[in-house]
């Protein structure tokens, strides 16, 4: 029944005039001044088994109310109802409505051609004067439809209740199973295969589904029929919109030399797979592609290609995009490729880590195409199918699974990982479950106390997980075409840059004084500067105990058990901990910085600050057509400057908004200034910049 959509309008509940205190009056207006609109009968009477019948004099809001009303009094009492005649009128449009029961009238007599056979069905229809008439009135401009004559007497028996739901009228198949059993066909079950898997997953018994076999045999055969008339439709916008697609990529290469794309034929020489990426992205990886994360999550239905993006993390924590590749398939040799093409977009540079999900297709095209590259699969693709595997078959018990699988994701240590991994799976009964079996033999590549040996950058989180997937999202909108979607695409990355860009100018409070943290906020972005600040200030939690040889045993102060590792090699200031956190995310932990400040360090060692998290990082940019020397003078004043640029505008908030405000004017100015000069003077220049170690 539609609901009420006025938003001056509140429901209020009242005795009907039918009796019934589960009907509702609508009331338009406020407390003081009200006046009925409507008497709308809410689906609760509905349910209810004494619903009252339909009367003469009856108001409902619309002719579909009042249909859905009839039906449903009709199913509980045995019999179908259907939509006879309609009266239309210039003023009113449609102003009566005949329903009837399913039973009235007579089939009409068909005539046979000679020669043809015809099945001689008997019809159900026996003359049944069961009807309900209504006629529609519009007061003080207020459409309503009144029931003028209302017949419950039938000429036929009246059917039980596990007789009635056979009725065509109530033999609907929802949204929902229709999925379900297009997937099934697909996957070559016969018919009655399908109807005993959707008993067997409902939990009910054989012939208990609201629709019947042959309804499913209906469903499967016109769908397919509707799909083999689209087919050669949709195959011909597929071809025409991916080679507009190509076009767009040729056009965007002529105009912009740093854009790069590839793509493949099949055998009928169509386009096959097509992967693209931007000047600058190439840029960017140069500097912050030794963490790669290739996301799969997205597939076009209309295309029927796989969508690959290609992200990495920036030095202020963001995702940076890297390009993106459409694929026709999801096979080992299409994976490879577009491995194959990212590397030779990045001029040959493999990453040091690479990111993906469980698809063991992708698994083993990046061992084959990058031998050398760590593999992590993260754990935001592995979360979703641990729901869909495990909820079903646990329970009540899935709550209690989850938070140990979680814990268990979490623990430091991989001895202590094994042991509770075996008690997990005994006691909740999963031994021989091949789900289970599958992430145990993965589990170097997505335990936290495996994959922390790894360089990740920060990467592996739930904030990095929904920034990318609230990029994602962005490109995904309601494109009608794949160049509109190239041009989205081009759009969000630009912006992504954009925003990049905008955070390196931020204020940054202090918090513990000490000359550590004075010193490191001069050279880290914000987001490397947060999280060391934040070990900075755990580490006042902990107490180090230096060891016979020069090594330190750091604990918690609340923790008897737990404690950390530090090896200390004075000679060349080199500090490693055995929780591994410097080398899976380029920040120094909360342990090693213990020690430091213990042996009254006021500065850390140069080499624990990775390029990657510094601030001059997002101006460098990287060509391997030119190197420059790093003792060319010019470049040197210009990273001198830019470095001791950023340093003073973060030491109080005044500085830093003055900077952000006065260095866009005078770099706009710059830019504009050097666009108005000539394109050639004869004199070729090169002005690539070299990335500081």
């Amino acid at each position: 029944m539609a609901s009420v959509a006025s938003k001056n309008m509140w429901l209020r509940r009242q005795q009907c005039p039918c009796g019934d205190w589960k009907c509702y009056v609508i009331y338009e207006g406020d407390a003081e001044e009200t006046s009925i609109v409507s008497q709308i009968v809410k689906t609760e009477s509905l349910q209810s088994q004494d619903m009252v019948a339909p009367y003469v004099g009856m108001v409902f809001k619309t002719d579909d109310d009042a249909f859905e009303y009839y039906g449903n009094f009709a199913r509980k009492n045995g019999f179908s109802i259907r939509k006879e005649r309609s009266r239309l009128s210039p003023q009113l449009g449609i102003y009566k409505r005949d329903f009837v029961c399913y039973r009235s009238g007579f089939a009409p007599a068909r005539k046979k051609l000679s020669g043809e056979h015809h099945r001689d069905r008997k019809s159900v229809r026996c003359g049944c004067d069961a009807k309900m008439y209504l006629s529609k009135e519009v007061i003080d401009g207020v459409s309503q439809w009144f029931v003028v004559q209302f017949s419950n007497v039938h000429n036929h028996e009246l059917l039980e209740d596990d007789q009635v739901r056979l009725l065509p009228a109530y033999r609907k198949i929802n949204e929902a199973d229709q999925e379900r059993i297009l997937l099934l066909s697909k996957a070559g079950f016969p018919i009655h295969r399908i109807v005993k898997v959707l008993e067997l997953e409902k939990g009910i018994q054989g012939g208990q589904l609201p629709f019947l076999e042959r309804d499913v045999r209906n469903f499967v055969q016109n769908r397919k029929k509707v799909v083999q008339e689209n087919d050669a439709l949709l195959n011909e916008k597929r071809e025409n919109d991916t080679m507009e697609l190509l076009e767009a990529c040729k056009a965007t290469k002529e105009a912009d030399q740093d854009f790069v794309y590839d793509f493949t034929v099949d055998q009928n020489d169509k386009v096959e797979n097509i992967a693209w990426s931007y000047g600058v992205a190439v840029n960017s990886y140069a500097l912050f592609g030794d963490v790669v994360y290739f996301d799969t999550t997205y597939r076009s239905i209309t295309y029927d290609m796989l969508f690959g993006a290609w992200f990495g993390i920036d030095n202020n924590g963001q995702p940076i995009f890297f390009g993106c590749v459409l694929l026709q398939d999801e096979t080992l040799r299409s994976f490879a490729w577009a491995i194959q093409t990212l590397i030779r977009f990045m001029k040959g540079r493999c990453p040091q880590t690479i990111l993906s999900d469980l698809d063991p297709r992708l698994r083993d095209a990046i061992t084959s195409e990058l031998p050398s590259t760590k593999h992590v699969t993260s754990i935001w693709n592995i979360l979703p199918k641990v729901s869909s595997w495990f909820s079903l078959q646990l329970g009540s018990q899935y709550a209690d699974f989850k938070s140990e699988f979680d814990a268990l994701y979490r623990l430091e240590s991989t001895e202590d990982f094994e042991l509770r991994w075996n008690q997990m799976v005994s006691i909740f009964g999963l031994g021989s479950d091949k789900h289970i079996t599958l992430l145990y033999s993965l589990r170097t590549s997505w335990v936290l106390s495996y994959v922390r040996v790894h360089f990740l950058a920060r990467m592996a989180t739930t904030a990095y997980s929904k920034s990318v997937d609230a990029f994602l999202k962005g490109i995904f909108g309601a494109q009608s075409c794949l160049r509109g979607f190239f041009e989205q695409v081009g759009i969000a990355a630009n912006l992504q840059n954009e925003r990049h860009q905008e955070m390196q100018c931020q204020y940054l409070h202090m918090k513990t004084c000490l000359p550590i943290e004075e010193h490191s906020r001069k050279i880290l972005t914000p987001f490397a500067f947060n999280a060391l600040q934040q070990e900075l200030i755990v580490s006042m939690q902990y107490a180090a105990s230096e060891m016979a040889n020069g090594s330190y045993l750091v604990r918690h102060f609340r923790k008897i058990d737990g404690e950390s590792l530090v090896i200390w090699i004075p000679e060349d200031e080199q500090i490693h901990c055995s929780c591994k956190e410097f080398e899976s995310s380029g920040i120094l932990c909360r342990h090693a910085l213990r020690v430091f400040i213990d042996k009254n360090y006021f500065q850390l060692p140069e080499k624990y600050f990775l390029s990657r998290w510094r601030r001059e990082s997002s101006l460098m940019f990287y060509d391997d057509h030119s190197v420059h020397d790093k003792d060319d003078e010019w470049f040197q004043e210009f990273q001198s400057l830019t470095e001791t640029l950023f340093a003073e505008s973060s030491i109080t908030k005044e500085r830093s908004d003055y900077i952000r405000r006065e260095l866009t004017k005078e770099l706009t100015r710059l830019l504009n200034e050097v666009r108005d000069m000539p394109e050639n003077d004869g004199a070729p220049m090169d002005f690539t910049l070299t990335p500081t170690d």
